[in-house]
């Protein structure tokens, strides 16, 4: 696919650009680059038209070679831009076009650095913004060693003055460059420092007016971070504009994943992981006086629906059944896929009575769907229901039997003498161990729930069966549930 101007549009590059192939982003990058060399060559030719006025800080000398490396760059990238774009996704070819591509474009841009002139904000974008744009276009073990190049080329070039090399550079004074032997790639910090040096020498001496000098000087800072700015800041503005829009893309895909890892495909509920995961948050995070009641919903003969009417009206029927339960139940209500045709509810701070008249509803509520095959087929289907209510006194007792001989030795060591200072004895509260639920306490409710649902099956199905009722014979409804 062609690369186009058109392609650079907000909404286009936001669809497109992270799933084009790899050769489509190579000439993307390729075309940014080309912009980028045509700013570059515009501002020649705006000094080249205002070389009068410019002529005093400029070395209009040297800007007729950088202006001909500048095209010559351009038309070669732009040349590439069309290889790329033909050599596909061959992974040989791609890599030596890859390669033709950045090594020369990283040498050019440290050449622009050191001839306009060294600044922070200029060799900065260019240095890290560069990079990482490319690891977004280009394969990232290049853009890595093409950075690290970047890295040993501006330091050469800022050790290059104590090694006696003296760099090309348009940036010129006639009033200090005469009196200086010094390099004019320095960063502004130094070039400010010694231009005040010599204008306030110059002033002193009489040797030229004061407002000549800083009118001079004025003028050379002026142009030069304008130059900066205009070469610098469009990129970076760029840059920080394609992060933006990957970690847009990156944000949807999380929670695309998460959604599809959370959620089951067929009902839209959701899936068993998920729902015992929100079931294990809502154990802990429950109030003490809140009781909590679990529902293992099972539909009945389910198995005969699918082999009478085939697997598209099972999966209708389950569909059916999962949109009753989310209209019948408050938010709050936990409601995943268990398994198969199994549905688990948990019920948050809710006492028994009020879970089996819950239960109830939705029995009813699923015997009264009809579903409807063809014209002259139809049928209903039944569910049948196994509850336990955890109450806050059983869930208090069981984490009562489950502190370990550690936790029981330390709470009773909080017997503190009164001639302790206050103080330690709150350190001693805080430090005392919180009596904790087992860690299999989830599958122990859905168990219960399981022999209630067992129980309502082999009663002829249809109903609800609380398995607290079928536990009210037992002197203690923990040891069942614990198993201590």
């Amino acid at each position: 696919m062609a690369v186009k101007i058109s392609h650079l549009g907000y909404k286009k590059l936001s669809r497109v650009i992270f799933e084009w192939q790899a050769a489509d982003r190579a000439s993307l990058l390729a075309l940014f680059v080309l912009i980028e060399v045509f700013s570059h060559w515009l501002w020649c030719l705006m000094v080249w038209w205002c070389r009068d006025t410019l002529n005093d800080y400029v070395n209009i000398q040297l800007l007729y070679p950088l202006w001909l490396g500048v095209t010559v760059t351009g038309l070669f990238i732009w040349w590439l831009i069309g290889c790329l774009s033909r050599s596909g996704n061959n992974g040989k070819d791609l890599d030596k076009w890859q390669i033709m591509f950045i090594v020369p474009y990283t040498i050019y841009i440290a050449v622009i650095i050191v001839m306009i002139g060294y600044s922070s904000l200029f060799a900065g974008v260019s240095l890290v913004g560069g990079a990482m744009l490319g690891m977004v276009l280009i394969k990232r073990r290049y853009a890595w060693r093409v950075f690290l190049l970047q890295v040993f080329l501006i330091l050469l070039a800022i050790v290059s003055p104590y090694l006696g090399i003296d760099l090309p550079s348009l940036r010129q004074l006639t009033v200090i460059y005469p009196m200086l032997d010094t390099p004019s790639y320095l960063n502004y910090n130094e070039v400010m420092a010694i231009e005040n040096a010599v204008a306030a020498s110059a002033f002193e001496s009489a040797t030229l007016d004061w407002d000549s000098m800083s009118e001079l000087q004025l003028s050379s800072t002026f142009f030069w971070r304008l130059t900066h700015v205009f070469l610098a800041l469009p990129k970076a503005i760029f840059i920080v504009y394609m992060f933006r829009t990957l970690l847009l893309i990156l944000d949807d895909s999380k929670k695309e994943v998460l959604l599809h890892a959370n959620q089951d495909e067929l009902t839209k509920l959701k899936n068993r992981r998920y729902g015992l995961t929100q079931m294990k948050q809502v154990l802990k995070s429950v109030e003490d006086h809140q009781d909590i009641s679990v529902i293992l919903l099972d539909l009945d003969w389910f198995k005969e629906v699918n082999d009478n009417y085939g697997h598209e009206i099972g999966d209708r029927v389950l569909v059916e059944v999962a949109q009753t339960l989310l209209q019948s139940l408050t938010d709050e209500t936990i409601i995943s896929r268990y398994g198969g045709e199994e549905f688990l509810i948990v019920l948050p701070d809710t006492n028994h009575d009020t879970a089996m008249i819950i239960a109830e509803q939705l029995r009813l509520s699923i015997a009264k769907q009809t579903i409807i095959v063809d014209e002259n087929i139809s049928f209903n289907v039944t569910a049948s229901l196994g509850l336990y209510t955890l109450t806050h006194d059983e869930r208090n007792c069981i984490k009562q039997a489950c502190k370990t001989p550690i936790q029981k030795e330390a709470s009773q060591s909080l017997v503190i003498p009164r001639i302790i200072k206050s103080y330690s004895s709150k350190r001693a509260n805080r430090q005392t161990p919180t009596a904790q639920l087992p860690h299999d306490i989830c599958q122990r409710l859905i168990c219960m729930a399981d022999k209630a649902l067992y129980e309502a099956k082999g009663c002829g199905r249809n109903q609800v069966v609380s398995a607290n009722e079928m536990l009210a014979a037992e002197n203690n409804n923990i040891k069942v549930l614990y198993g201590t």
